[in-house]
């Protein structure tokens, strides 16, 4: 929950944004929770696993894409009237998502990045400078995040738990890995 709301955070989300997160795994989903937490008007969920997608939808996601590279870009364009969001959440970390983060931020927008980078270099240097899209983020410091969402966890108000969609003791560590990988599993927890 903390990486979702510091991609919200970085990304400068608030009342009455467009915001979209490219992503649908367990950070992806979290993020839809912390951009909601915050206000966004409209939450865009780029994914294509229909479960995921349910739980984006409970979470606050007003809209789906699934298409990918140019075609998700024109379609995030349709659903924002040609403008593009105020905010995306980068959450997954490869070149092409940064690259579709990039093409659908509208000009003077953020992007938080969380995604651990799978390249070298950013992405869409000259489409950054010239639309004057901020790009920030990183590794989450959860502890400075804690007192601000802890009470809403204990309160009910977000339920980021609900990304664990599986339980396995420690036999069972290595199955829950290539369960998550196979995306037959958001999240897996291990208990004793």
């Amino acid at each position: 929950m903390g990486t979702g709301h510091h991609a919200a955070v970085v990304a400068k989300v608030g009342p009455g944004k467009r915001a979209a997160v490219v992503g649908d795994g367990a950070v992806g989903l979290c993020a839809v929770i912390a951009a909601k937490r915050l206000g966004a008007e409209q939450i865009i969920i780029m994914g294509r696993h229909g479960d995921r997608i349910a739980l984006a939808r409970d979470f606050g996601a007003t809209d789906v894409v699934s298409e990918r590279g140019e075609e998700a870009i024109e379609r995030v364009r349709e659903l924002t009237g040609g403008q593009g969001v105020h905010s995306v959440l980068e959450c997954v970390g490869h070149g092409a998502s940064m690259d579709t983060a990039i093409g659908i931020a509208r000009p003077g927008g953020a992007v938080g990045r969380v995604g651990v980078p799978q390249h070298t270099e950013i992405p869409g240097s000259l489409p950054t400078f010239f639309g004057n899209i901020t790009i920030g983020g990183g590794p989450a410091p959860v502890r400075a995040y804690l007192d601000e969402l802890l009470p809403d966890v204990l309160a009910g108000r977000i339920e980021p738990g609900r990304v664990f969609d599986r339980n396995v003791g420690l036999d069972g560590v290595p199955d829950g890995y290539r369960a998550m990988a196979d995306r037959e599993a958001i999240k897996v927890m291990v208990t004793l």
